[in-house]
């Protein structure tokens, strides 16, 4: 990545002494203490965290940003009252803004931190702030969680195979505990009584609460919490979980009770974490730490695209692709599914990407696990659809089981092209009703858009990137925003867009069935109820358009839990919704966000899905639940064939 100290970074961070060269302190620079290494201990990484002093400037420029973006979150209103079961994320979230912005804060991590938290407690994974400075440590346990069920009786425990987990990090990792006489191995597969003097659950919903985020829904977010498998770039892999790999570096260590296999002693261990710097950045001291992951550089804002010094005049017309996803940081250094608990059957054509695809024995039931709607190239997961299935009907596959784990999104349209192909073009359109939020910049960008005409430079807020419910697309002199739809929720005024349709069908490059290659009746999906996003719009579209069955596996039992996790239309970083406004010449009105001066991600989800159901509500906060609900064991939490057997064993039945 390109680095550039801005001009009034020079001057902003004149105050600070390592920018202004005075004579350095004279203790030890606790950032120097960790330069070069890939595995420290959580307060060796904090202590560098909390070098950087408080600056009043900074939180200015970061609220006011996060203040001017909020007006284009599609959702801020629901939050004032959220509709049951998601009422855990109720925040009025201006009051909230207000509080952080007389709060007192040591030190510039202590507020980053504030905000960060209150943007994932938000639980919707499509509007989230990530500061890069304090993002860069992901904290790991040799010890990740998983909810069991044995004899009919679930429990928490250790993951059975932590072992070959988790020495799937390296030496570097493990080798901090042989330092320190600490055997993390034994520890697999105990059974955990309590966690700091909590019920293990009870310590799990702590967790859902306050460190998971992504998720509206509560029981979803305890899976999150969880051990889990998943596809990470185009491999099995498996996560952590929220408990022993979050974000934040704070915990040193974890104090559980528990009884290890083979044992019936009860003992009291404290486990240690160990952080892992996950940034590609380089640094030798706190100012270089700075200028490598704190300052904000030439990617952290948008571009003016009319300008042709920054961008190829040939790709500004190029068709944007939306996408819904959210972020997941341990997908950065993401660790393998051990081998032995990757599936035996052979893969089908179509598998070397996000699509794993197999036939289980028997050559009755075909199994699509979709790991995410972000492939490497966009034409081929399309591509990779059709061989699986024309492997599965050459192979006399009668009944097809999809598996959405751990899937957090991606291409819309991907997800569009996925539910049509599957229900064949006689459908029709393979999307939702979507809308835009009206506020008054919204209204501007689009009257901006509609005054260049034919010059337009192709954004999102372009009319042509939408369509009119009978599919004719939008010619750029339309105004989807003039006027405005009245639309109130918890009593608030909070106007939308006019509703428009999505133009996926327009970046289609397979020819779509007419009818479904398999009886819808013996399609059936299934997951651990992670499906964010696009994933989460795949499956409401299949749920509530053809009545698909669906199972979910995990979670907390007794506890509720929805089939899906955050189900926004699109999301937009805060450099593309930065970009829209620099390439209208909006940037200078009063309304615009400032520029980041420091690297930082605001993202927010910009566009609103309406259900099938009830066209009034978006489909994040319809409540959906799943067929059937299994516990995981030790046989299914990390290995997907066997999962696959059992629930098409149940869902096929």
């Amino acid at each position: 990545m390109k680095l550039k100290l801005l001009p009034v970074l020079s001057l902003l961070f004149a105050g600070y002494p390592f920018f202004a060269g005075a004579a350095p302190p004279a203790k030890a620079d606790p950032c120097a203490k960790i330069a070069g290494k890939t595995f420290v201990p959580p307060a060796d990484a904090l202590a560098c965290y909390k070098a950087f002093p408080f600056n009043e400037t900074l939180r200015q420029n970061v609220l006011t940003n996060m203040a001017r973006v909020f007006d284009f979150f599609t959702f801020e209103d629901f939050y004032l009252n959220s509709p049951p079961p998601f009422q855990e994320s109720t925040n009025n979230i201006r009051a909230t803004l207000a509080k952080l912005n007389s709060a007192k804060f040591a030190t510039d991590y202590d507020f980053n931190k504030a905000v960060y938290d209150f943007t994932t407690q938000l639980n919707d994974g499509h509007t989230r702030y990530f500061p890069t400075c304090y993002t860069s440590f992901q904290n790991i346990l040799p010890a990740p969680f998983i909810s069991l069920e044995e004899n009919g009786v679930q429990n928490v425990f250790i993951a059975p195979d932590s072992v070959e987990f988790i020495s799937l990090l390296g030496t570097g990792y493990t080798s901090f505990f042989d330092s320190i006489n600490f055997n993390w191995k034994r520890l697999a597969g105990a059974k955990i009584l309590q966690v700091e003097g909590m019920d293990p659950y009870a310590y799990v919903d702590l967790i859902a609460s306050t460190v998971s985020g992504n998720y509206l829904d509560h029981g979803v977010r305890v899976n999150s919490v969880f051990t889990s498998y998943r596809i990470s770039g185009t491999a099995f892999s498996q996560r952590l979980g929220d408990l022993a790999g979050p974000t934040n570096v704070v915990q040193t260590s974890l104090t559980v009770k528990l009884i290890a296999v083979n044992s019936t002693k009860v003992e009291t261990v404290m486990i240690p974490f160990l952080a892992d710097y996950t940034s590609t950045a380089t640094f030798i001291d706190k100012d270089s730490y700075w200028a490598a992951n704190c300052a904000a550089n030439d990617e952290t804002n948008g571009i003016d695209i009319r300008n042709p010094s920054l961008v190829n005049p040939a790709l500004k017309r190029t068709r944007k692709q939306a996408k819904a996803v959210i972020v997941d940081a341990s997908q950065i250094n993401a660790v393998g599914l051990p081998g032995p608990f990757n599936p035996t059957a052979p893969p089908t054509a179509g598998s070397e990407d996000v699509i794993k695809s197999f036939i289980l024995p028997g050559n009755k039931t075909g199994v699509m696990f979709v790991g995410s709607f972000s492939p490497a190239d966009f034409d081929q997961f399309q591509a990779d659809t059709v061989a699986a299935i024309n492997d599965f009907k050459a192979a006399g596959v009668t009944q097809l089981l999809i598996d959405l784990t751990n899937n957090g999104g991606g291409f819309v349209c991907l997800g569009q092209f996925l539910h049509q192909y599957l229900a064949g073009s006689q459908i029709g359109y393979p999307g939702f009703q979507s809308s835009s939020r009206g506020n008054a910049l919204a209204q501007k960008i689009v009257a901006a858009h509609v005054a260049m005409g034919a010059n337009d430079i192709g954004t999102f807020y372009s009319p042509d990137n939408w369509a009119f419910f009978n599919g004719t697309i939008m010619p750029n002199t339309f105004d989807y925003d003039k006027p405005t739809a009245p639309f109130v929720v918890n009593g608030r005024s909070d106007p939308t867009s006019q509703r428009f349709h999505d133009t996926c069908e327009e970046s289609f490059t397979q020819t779509i069935p007419t009818t479904p290659p398999f009886d819808l009746s013996k399609v059936a999906i299934v997951s651990n109820g992670d499906c964010a996003s696009t994933c989460a719009m795949f499956s409401t579209l299949m749920k509530e358009r053809h009545n698909t069955k669906i199972a979910i596996f995990g979670g907390k039992p007794g506890e509720q839990m929805e089939y899906k996790g955050m189900a926004g239309n699109q999301v937009l970083e805060w450099a593309d919704l930065d970009t829209e406004i620099k390439s209208v010449g909006l940037k200078d009105d009063p309304l615009a966000p400032p520029d980041l001066l420091v690297d930082a991600n605001f993202r927010h989800n910009w566009r609103t899905a309406w259900s099938f159901f009830d066209e009034t509500k978006p489909i994040a906060y319809v409540s959906e639940l799943p067929n059937l609900r299994f516990a995981y064991t030790k046989d299914t939490y990390n290995n997907p064939q066997n999962l696959w057997t059992f629930a098409a064993s149940k869902l096929f039945a």
